[in-house]
């Protein structure tokens, strides 16, 4: 129930109220089902969380979908993690250290591993601190405690 809360705490100001997680990958995407049973993708490395399907059954249609299994299975990403990082310990996933949107690179020298609870937390506090800016505006980080 935490990852649900966590979820529900970071990313809600997207419209998302969660019920379950339905799927995970080894990079922290989670496929959420949420009150009205529609599905969303939470991605971490690039800060979004997303209506991906208006029922189960678009879902299932989208799990058919060999361009979407391809972007969310990562396995050519995941393997150059692997590599870097070693193999996950339990709760942890993939990660890049730097997201994407923040001129993060898919390289290995950008690969990590953290916490999935912190990875949701993260990213949904960077997506909404950086919602609406044009590409390419400068962000500055304040770091408090």
């Amino acid at each position: 129930m935490e990852l649900i809360q966590t979820i529900a705490d970071s990313w809600g100001w997207v419209g998302i109220d969660p019920v379950e997680v339905v799927g995970d990958n080894e990079f922290g995407n989670l496929i959420i089902r949420d009150r009205t049973n529609r599905y969303w993708r939470l991605c971490p490395e690039d800060t979004y969380c997303e209506l991906i399907a208006d029922d189960r059954s678009e879902l299932d249609v989208l799990s058919n979908d060999q361009e979407f299994l391809a972007d969310w299975n990562m396995l050519n990403l995941v393997s150059d993690a692997k590599s870097q990082v070693g193999a996950l310990i339990p709760g942890y996933k993939y990660c890049l250290k730097i997201p994407s949107v923040l001129g993060g690179e898919y390289k290995t020298s950008n690969m990590g591993s953290a916490p999935l609870i912190e990875l949701v937390a993260l990213s949904g506090h960077i997506a909404k601190e950086i919602d609406g800016l044009p590409d390419g505006a400068k962000v500055e980080f304040r770091f408090v405690e």
